[in-house]
């Protein structure tokens, strides 16, 4: 699939999500997810028809995570076959005393596991990495925000501060265990989009200048060594927005074009060269017209 989304109503001069959640596949059609909840429930169990249900695409865009309508668990679905399986145990669930619009999925890139981040209060609740086939639950630091998966779906990088305000990165493992963390320079943490490699060190970043071009680094989190800048080969008006290392040893990159207002209307995929930044385009397709909320593959 390309995209899922919903649709923007108005309703008494305020924006609100109305119908039901679409997905968007490569060959152009949209599918409607029927079973899927447009409407969180609060932690007094109320529907909040002022927001949407979390939702996750991973990055092949094979599978998506939602709520079921029916019972308002969190469920995965491979788009190719229609399977719907849920989530094991707790991690199905928004915890005691959160609603279902304080849980964050993430989907690694072939849809294995899903990390689940929960924005509680104190900021202390574990984050859960969920490994879908084995069912097995792994707990990382809640305090911390998650940057994203290596291509394996194995090592997830996630960033936090110091005791100092600075920025530290740090590589875990689905079963919640360190494998590398650093205090990173500034011009690592000041930067975005970021990727994790899936040596579990190599991190790619792109940095856009206060003038001139977008560039490609990379940088070493076992050795605090950054690489020279590259010029990133992308159209001057499109936007770098997500990017991702893939099995092969190059980056997967996302693009968007927005209009003067803010609003996306183009949404361009291609592979770039580590080595000379040249962006080679593999698609690109126009985001439909007056969306509540969109996600991309690996969003």
């Amino acid at each position: 699939m390309r995209y899922a989304s919903l649709d923007s109503c108005t309703r008494k001069d305020e924006a609100r999500p109305c119908g039901a959640w679409m997905l968007t596949l490569r060959n152009g059609r949209t599918v409607k997810l029927t079973d899927a909840a447009v409407f969180p429930r609060t932690a007094k169990g109320r529907l909040d028809r002022t927001s949407s249900t979390p939702f996750a695409v991973s990055g092949d865009g094979d599978r998506v995570l939602y709520v079921r309508a029916s019972d308002h668990k969190l469920v995965w679905k491979d788009v190719l076959t229609g399977r719907v399986r849920s989530l094991p145990g707790a991690a199905a669930r928004a915890p005691k005393g959160l609603g279902m619009s304080d849980v964050d999925p993430i989907l690694s890139p072939s849809g294995d596991v899903v990390v689940i981040d929960y924005y509680d209060d104190s900021g202390k609740r574990p984050t859960l990495a969920v490994d879908l086939g084995t069912g097995q639950i792994g707990k990382l630091p809640g305090g911390d925000s998650v940057q994203g998966f290596s291509p394996d779906g194995r090592r997830i990088l996630m960033s936090g501060s110091t005791s100092d305000n600075t920025t530290e990165f740090a590589v875990y493992d689905t079963n919640g265990q360190p494998a590398e963390t650093r205090e990173v320079p500034q011009v690592v943490s000041n930067n975005s989009p970021v990727a994790l490699a899936d040596d579990g060190v190599t991190i790619a970043l792109v940095i856009v200048p206060p003038s001139g071009r977008p560039n490609l680094r990379q940088y070493d989190l076992s050795t605090d060594a950054i690489s020279p800048a590259i010029d990133l080969g992308i159209a001057k008006k499109e936007s770098a927005y997500r990017i991702y290392w893939d099995d092969s040893g190059k980056l997967t990159l996302w693009t968007l074009l927005s209009q003067k207002d803010g609003d996306v209307v183009r949404a361009t995929v291609g592979a770039v060269n580590p080595s000379t930044g040249h962006f080679a385009k593999a698609d690109s397709f126009r985001v439909r017209d007056h969306l509540w909320t969109w996600w991309l593959p690996g969003e």
